[in-house]
């Protein structure tokens, strides 16, 4: 699964000569709390609500109201934005934008092409809602956990072809390794949890967790 497959196409961007006080308007109107600086529809920056309230006035200070107002309404994006910006691209993988947002700290990626020139934008909640669909979690059925204390070659093929022979058909299949121990989680459409759960213990699988989902969807 790549980074388009979940990323926002109609991206709203400012530009520099963009008004901080228009600007946190604008992210108000979208509950946003970032917005991508361009020019000419290349990135150049991105301001968020934090940069923004680091470059703010502070009302410990000595200026009255009409003067913050005043200053707040001249300076522009481009005076405080950040210009050292991290992006991905739209053919990465998911797993390359969760891996380099939790790294790098932030929360968005702009989705950029050649010559920084933006098509997108990705956010943890995006990165959040494809989990959620890649583990079936809205879909309704049963989801079984099976737990193998000793992984070998061989035990998802033995595993699916139990189900299939049973005439069960698998939505998603998800292995989790940790340390020595393996979980296999399966999505099906089946209703039938019951029956699933001992199929599979009767072939001598170990089903820690066996329950059915009426689904979002």
């Amino acid at each position: 699964m790549d980074v388009k497959s979940y990323m926002t196409t109609n991206v709203v961007t400012v530009s520099e000569d963009t008004k901080i006080l228009e600007a946190l308007d604008i992210m108000k109107e979208n509950d946003f709390h970032r917005l991508p600086v361009v020019k000419d529809g290349r990135m150049v920056g991105l301001v968020t609500q934090e940069i923004i309230q680091e470059n703010s006035p502070s009302t410990a200070t000595s200026l009255s109201i009409h003067e913050m107002n005043y200053l707040l309404t001249k300076t522009k994006v481009g005076d405080i934005m950040h210009k050292k910006v991290v992006t991905i691209q739209a053919d990465d993988l998911l797993e390359e934008a969760a891996s380099r947002m939790r790294d790098q700290k932030v929360g968005v990626l702009p989705v950029v092409e050649d010559q920084n020139k933006i098509v997108g934008i990705i956010t943890d909640k995006d990165i959040f809602s494809a989990f959620i669909d890649i583990m079936g979690y809205n879909n309704k059925g049963s989801r079984i956990v099976i737990d193998i204390p000793e992984d070998q070659p061989g035990i998802l093929e033995d595993i699916t072809n139990i189900l299939a022979e049973a005439q069960i058909s698998i939505n998603q299949i998800a292995v989790y390794r940790k340390d020595d121990f393996t979980e296999v989680i399966i999505q099906m459409d089946s209703p039938d949890t019951k029956t699933i759960k001992e199929i599979l213990t009767t072939s001598g699988y170990t089903v820690s967790s066996a329950i059915y989902k009426a689904g979002k969807r």
